[in-house]
């Protein structure tokens, strides 16, 4: 095999691969030789197939094997050889080929470019710890208990009021006829969400228990009756019971119905939870400190072919006027998203950090935990969609690097309550959407300065690159 730099323009490259015939004739020799072992025709013995005969019925098959499997082969150590780390899948262009014939081709590739790493020692960072107190516990936990629906039975004389839950059965008619789904049992209603059919709830308002009471009200748009739709129904209900909310005593055995030991493990879960759902956005703005600071590591180039694939996916579901609304910010997004890429790849590389199956194969699992149920549903779209997976190992692999990041630069740990919390994440939201609104005004400004050019642009026809 013979390797030369054909063209080379900035991280650009086309390189010029020779193979020579002999070379392909000794691969076609084995596989001919493999086959001779395997391959049964009529009148000859396994085995004593001539070669002649299997290269008549075989040999465009074979052939094409073969070339696919030096393609592969020296391609990697063509890229290996010049050094070169593909930023994308390289493009192959066959220039000569064919049976009795050396082995011509072009390779056209894009280069990763060079990242100068700075020390990571000098990043400094903020972690927040949030320290949240005893009645922020006890406080969700009677909201927790509020939202638990305990509904009692009440004396009979008591009458039934919003909110409370009022069972009964009923018949109804249309035009004083019955139709399908005109009977009901044991029908329950949560007075004042209004849900069965619209202002039915306020006619059972005052009810008592053992009542009848006649309820009219006109049948809805989504009724299965459609020939009934819009017709006003008669219903006579009879009121098997009223039931009033009741709240539910915070003790043991309410924290046993929430899957908790008792009380006190309920307390300890539900104070985690609660500094979780901070920790997970406070980390995120920690995240974005290290990120703002590793932006300024020095990249040479950031490749345009790696910029155009960013923007298909920025642009992905965006019609033409969108995309044109959103094309400076987007640009921007692309390289810098790239950017960051680029420059946490190389820290993975240089530090040797890598994402085994097993830890894939546990993050799967957690999912799994959290959606109980659909355990088969959640394993069968990881295993029929690799590109799933493959986003899974991404997002692991970039925690993997952030962490290690983190293990060398400088922490400042700074321990605040809820409120101050709270104040971050709403600073941090609101610097968000007004850089947001920065770029949105600049894209107005760029886009009334613009200048047609006059003259159109020279469009050069591309050279065809065909792709084995």
């Amino acid at each position: 095999m013979k390797v030369t730099v054909e063209t080379k323009k900035g991280l650009e490259k086309n390189l010029k691969v020779f193979v020579d015939k002999n070379t392909i004739n000794k691969e076609l020799d084995v596989k001919y030789d493999q086959l001779k072992n395997d391959v049964v025709l009529k009148g000859f013995r396994p085995g004593k197939v001539p070669k002649d005969l299997i290269k008549r019925q075989f040999g465009k098959a074979i052939y094409g094997e073969v070339i696919d499997k030096i393609l592969k082969e020296t391609t990697t150590k063509a890229l290996d050889e010049k050094k070169i780390k593909p930023a994308l899948q390289p493009k192959i262009d066959l220039k000569q080929f064919g049976e009795g014939k050396d082995l011509e081709y072009v390779i056209s590739v894009t280069e990763m470019p060079k990242v100068k790493l700075n020390t990571l020692d000098n990043i400094r960072y903020k972690e927040y710890k949030v320290n949240l107190s005893k009645e922020e516990t006890d406080k969700r936990i009677k909201e927790i208990a509020s939202n638990q629906k305990n509904f009692v039975e009440v004396d009979a004389a008591k009458v039934a009021n919003e909110g409370d839950l009022v069972t009964f059965d009923y018949k109804a008619t249309v035009n004083g006829k019955e139709f399908k789904g005109s009977e009901g049992k044991n029908t329950q209603l949560e007075l004042g969400k209004d849900l069965f059919i619209k202002g039915f709830d306020k006619q059972l308002l005052k009810a008592k228990k053992d009542e009848e009471i006649k309820v009219e009200a006109v049948l809805p748009e989504i009724f299965p009756e459609k020939e009934l739709v819009g017709k006003k129904a008669i219903f006579m209900c009879k009121i098997i019971s009223v039931k009033k909310h009741k709240p539910l005593p915070i003790d043991d055995e309410f924290a046993k119905k929430l899957g908790a030991k008792d009380l006190n493990d309920l307390k300890n879960l539900v104070s985690k939870q609660l500094n979780d759902q901070y920790k997970n956005s406070l980390d995120q703005i920690s995240k974005n400190q290290i990120l703002e600071e590793i932006e300024n590591f020095k990249i040479d180039e950031i490749p345009s072919t790696l910029i155009d694939q960013e923007l298909n996916i920025l642009n992905q579901g965006l019609d033409k006027e969108a995309i044109e609304k959103n094309k400076s910010t987007n640009l921007k997004n692309a390289k810098k998203r790239i950017k960051l890429g680029l420059i946490l790849n190389q820290i993975g590389e240089e530090n040797n950090i890598k994402v085994e199956n097993l830890e894939i194969q546990s993050e799967i699992q957690k999912q799994i935990g959290m959606m109980p149920g659909q355990e088969k549903l959640v394993m069968d779209y990881y295993q029929k969609n690799p590109e799933a997976t493959a986003s899974l190992r991404g997002n692991l692999y970039e925690q993997k690097i952030i962490e290690f990041i983190k293990s060398k630069a400088k922490k400042t740990v700074k321990e605040i309550d809820k409120s101050e919390a709270e104040k971050i994440l709403k600073e941090e939201n609101e610097k968000n959407l007004k850089a947001q609104s920065t770029t949105d005004v600049t894209e107005k400004k760029t886009k009334t300065s613009e200048k047609k050019p006059k003259k159109a642009p020279i469009k050069k026809k591309a050279k065809k690159v065909s792709k084995k």
